[in-house]
């Protein structure tokens, strides 16, 4: 059951917010997202909080700033997904930019798995780093740390994730969630916190006179990455990471961008001088995504790190083309999953799903059970099938439920069922034996059953309200498509209701809808539809720009199709 709620405004922020020079739509929205003045919306770069504020950033710079002043070997140690990638690649290019002498190492996510193991550190030893730096991994690396240190090699930690109750024995650890960090942003991604700990290496060697001589680095030019990975990342928009993602997207659409990411726009169709914080999470992000899930994130960070834009191009085009292989593997998944879901008694209506099928891809079970939580609106874990009879699971959450919080507890039920966990609320990962599955789906049901409150357990679908017949317009979905929507400071979601004067039914499983509100008619389409309206529906959808044939028009995009009548 989907329940259509409306956000609340309160007259006064809104007429305040229009006051300050605000467009009136503008003004309603915002202020229902609890912007109470327009310098919440200054996203300049000096707004940013400031570097010397993060918990040993500063400590940080000193270990690095001695590294490269020592002419040491530093290596980045990266995961596989698009904040990995995008950490890495800032890294990277800030590193060299600022004289060291760095490489890097990404796991094979179907052999070595997630973060700093001991395997990895062995793999590490062989290039004889003297300094390992991780980035949007390690918190949780106590066991792959300490082999760091047998092998005599320093490790400093990036990270964001939640930390267990141990903390690694590192050289320096930088994550904005550890304890005893009071730094406002706890919600950065991983290459958000690479990228402070450039700025404050940055200045630190401003302070020790390492520019006589030397160029200083334009470290706001790796932006474009930073805000591609907080995007793609699905971390929550507070103002700080709205003031990196806004910038970032200004010089896309300046055509200040790294080749890598001008040739994944071209790859995906798209104009980057439209650039949008869509674009990013659902037509950037999953093709970077799709190196580390199906074949090796190498490919994704070179592409990041190239400055050849034929070879970006030419990588680009592998993404794009591993992208469109995935969604085939995801869709056979899917169809796997509803027929599972259809033989497992009552476990579609249990407050926690947990799915296993010894043909699943590896990679994608984090794809599908995001899907199919939205889909039964549960938490999901998905499994798929490794090696020495273990089983790797993905899981996603809805409000209600701290997914790593759940396993937590299942850990401490069932201890040693989890091999290994770890993760944030609405995301999470764990390892275990085959044959503990079973009990595993019992306990994660269970638990579920206690956390979860019984209203969450029922869809809310947060809408703005209804939108005017007049911003039913192109200059409309502009203005729209302009600002910075992401988690946590949602886009624009409208309600209203509509007569249907077309409707036909594209590729088999997409609808497009002619419809008509007053005197205004617009197009719309709603992806992967299940039910065809009659004459009337009401339709919660989100007003966009179709470009096709380089011939802009308003378009809906349906989100949710009710023709049960007038609400």
């Amino acid at each position: 059951m989907t329940r259509i709620v409306t956000r609340k405004v309160a007259p006064r922020l809104a007429w305040q917010l229009e006051a300050q020079g605000l467009h009136p739509l503008l003004a309603r929205l915002y202020a229902a997202r609890g912007v109470a003045d327009r310098g919440e919306l200054d996203y300049d770069l000096k707004s940013l909080l400031p570097p010397g504020s993060l918990t040993h950033a500063g400590d940080a710079a000193r270990l690095l700033a001695d590294a490269i002043e020592a002419e040491a070997r530093l290596l980045i140690v990266a995961d596989y997904d698009c904040d990995g990638a995008t950490a890495c690649a800032v890294g990277l290019r800030a590193l060299k930019a600022l004289g060291a002498e760095v490489d890097f190492l990404v796991p094979d996510r179907f052999k070595l798995g997630y973060g700093l193991s001991p395997e990895i550190v062995d793999l590490a030893a062989a290039r004889q780093p003297d300094l390992i730096i991780t980035v949007d991994n390690g918190i949780a690396s106590i066991e792959g740390v300490n082999r760091a240190r047998e092998h005599g090699i320093a490790v400093l930690i990036t990270d964001h994730h939640l930390p267990g109750a141990e903390l690694p024995a590192a050289d320096c650890i930088v994550n904005p969630n550890q304890p005893g960090c009071d730094f406002p942003s706890k919600a950065m991604a991983g290459c958000g916190v690479m990228f402070y700990v450039m700025l404050a290496l940055r200045a630190e060697l401003r302070q020790r006179g390492w520019f006589a001589g030397r160029p200083e680095p334009n470290l706001a030019n790796l932006l474009d990455l930073v805000a591609l990975g907080t995007v793609a990342d699905v971390v929550k928009l507070d103002r700080n990471n709205r003031i990196l993602v806004s910038q970032g997207l200004q010089r896309m659409r300046q055509g200040r961008l790294q080749p890598g990411l001008a040739a994944l726009f071209k790859a995906a169709g798209r104009e980057a001088s439209r650039a949008s914080a869509f674009d990013l999470g659902f037509l950037l992000g999953p093709r970077l995504n799709a190196a580390g899930r199906l074949a090796d994130m190498r490919l994704g960070i070179e592409c990041l790190t190239t400055d050849d834009a034929s070879r970006a191009l030419a990588i680009a085009q592998q993404l794009d083309a591993l992208n469109r292989e995935r969604r085939e593997i995801e869709a056979g998944m899917q169809e796997q999953a509803l027929v599972l879901l259809e033989t497992l008694a009552d476990t579609g209506e249990a407050p926690g799903i947990v799915l296993f099928d010894p043909g699943w891809h590896e990679g994608v079970v984090g794809i599908l059970a995001s899907r199919l939580k939205d889909k039964l609106h549960r938490p999901v874990f998905a499994f798929a099938r490794s090696e020495g009879g273990l089983v790797k699971g993905s899981g996603r959450s809805i409000g209600g439920l701290h997914l790593r919080d759940a396993l937590d507890l299942v850990a401490k039920r069932a201890p040693g069922i989890l091999l290994r966990f770890g993760g944030h609320a609405m995301a999470a990962g764990t390892t275990l034996r085959e044959e503990d599955l079973p009990r595993f789906r019992q306990l994660f049901a269970a638990i579920a059953g206690e956390l979860i409150d019984p209203a969450d357990l029922t869809r809310n679908l947060e809408t703005d309200g209804s939108l005017e017949g007049g911003y039913l317009s192109l200059e409309t979905a502009r203005l729209l498509e302009n600002e910075v929507w992401g988690q946590g400071f949602p886009a624009p979601l409208f309600v209203d209701d509509f007569e249907v004067e077309q409707q036909r039914v594209l590729k088999e499983k997409h609808l497009k809808l002619r419809l008509r509100k007053g005197n205004s008619r617009i197009d719309a389409i709603q992806f992967n539809f299940t039910t065809q309206p009659g004459s009337r529906a009401r339709i919660a959808y989100r007003l966009a720009v179709n470009d096709y044939l380089g011939v802009q028009n308003p378009q809906l995009l349906v989100e949710y199709l009710d023709d049960s009548g007038p609400g």
